[in-house]
């Protein structure tokens, strides 16, 4: 395994873009990210939602959603310790980390509950944590949100839901904020226009982290590097939706797109990798299984200085096994 020699990004200097770090010289050239949550370590993240929220006076309810967030900005902390002792480079921020924050009953500003010094003090330590160690933070909002929707209700509730992403970024120090391009709807074409028009008019604290990533059911790498060039979006390449949803492109050739698109860019790739949870002849490959199967990592990544975030249901153990078995132990 190839070693890193990466200095701080050039992207550093663009608004709403986290500079990256220079990398101690023992790090792995591949870094390989956590998502969301862990599978046996006792670290969790709590919910809420607007039922259980709406019966409660203003003030308690308040008090309920302080406690929560918190708790949830503690979260990341202790996992980041966890990942920097294990040498875990990334990790996606679970998206309702302030949770019902944009809801338009039960909705609130950070500043209305009673521990939002205690909470701006746990970002702070998150974003002094993550500079130190050089861990890349990443969002990924949930599939509702769509900028490509011919929909109106849709596109103001995506942008909503994106000014919150913003403002997690810019408190947790987060570098991406990863999105799919969403439906065709009868014309791939116009749903493409609508989200170049769309992303055009984003705040730059979303439009300086906005990437855009390939799924499994309607866009595909060969429609969206074009389109990512074209805007200067990072692309983000899921090899086990390209598998699921082939386009004659190859990964080899899709691979060397996202690393175009970011380099350009002065940035280091993401990568996602999955593997089927029923293998890949029996059944839909879509769902994914607990572990990474080594022979579904592209051979052309391993030589490559880029982040790989493992979609796994083992999560961390995932994460860990993927490392030792490509040859990067903790």
């Amino acid at each position: 395994m190839t070693k890193r020699s990466r200095t701080a990004s050039p992207a550093a200097s663009r608004p709403g873009v986290c500079q990256t770090e220079p990398q101690p010289p023992d790090r792995p050239a591949l870094r390989f990210g956590l998502c969301c949550i862990f599978h046996s370590q006792p670290i969790r993240f709590r919910q809420t939602t607007a039922r259980a929220l709406l019966p409660l006076s203003r003030k308690e309810r308040l008090r309920k959603l302080s406690a929560i967030c918190l708790e949830n900005v503690g979260g990341v902390g202790r996992a980041l310790h966890y990942l920097a002792k294990n040498r875990i480079d990334a990790f996606r921020i679970s998206t309702p980390l302030l949770p019902r924050y944009t809801h338009p009953q039960v909705g609130y500003r950070l500043d209305d509950l009673p521990d939002a010094a205690a909470i701006h003090a746990g970002f702070a330590a998150i974003r002094a944590f993550r500079r130190q160690h050089d861990i890349r933070l990443s969002l990924h909002p949930d599939q509702f949100n769509v900028l490509s929707s011919p929909r109106p209700e849709v596109v103001r509730n995506t942008l909503r839901e994106l000014e919150y992403q913003g403002l997690l970024a810019e408190l947790a120090g987060v570098e991406v904020i990863n999105l799919h391009a969403g439906g065709v709807y009868g014309d791939k074409s116009a749903a493409l226009a609508r989200l170049r028009s769309r992303i055009a008019d984003l705040p730059e604290a979303i439009r300086g982290r906005l990437t855009l990533e390939n799924d499994d059911v309607s866009f595909s790498p060969a429609d969206l590097l074009p389109f990512c060039r074209q805007e200067g979006i990072p692309f983000v390449y899921d090899v086990h939706h390209h598998r699921c949803l082939p386009d004659g492109m190859s990964e080899e050739e899709a691979t060397a797109g996202c690393v175009e698109t970011w380099q350009g860019l002065g940035r280091e790739p993401y990568f996602h990798i999955s593997s089927p949870k029923n293998g890949w002849g029996a059944g839909s490959p879509k769902p994914h299984a607990d572990y990474i199967d080594p022979c579904d990592f592209p051979e052309e990544w391993k030589s490559l200085c880029a982040t790989v975030d493992v979609e796994a249901k083992a999560k961390e153990l995932a994460v860990l096994r993927l490392m030792a078995d490509l040859g990067v132990q903790p």
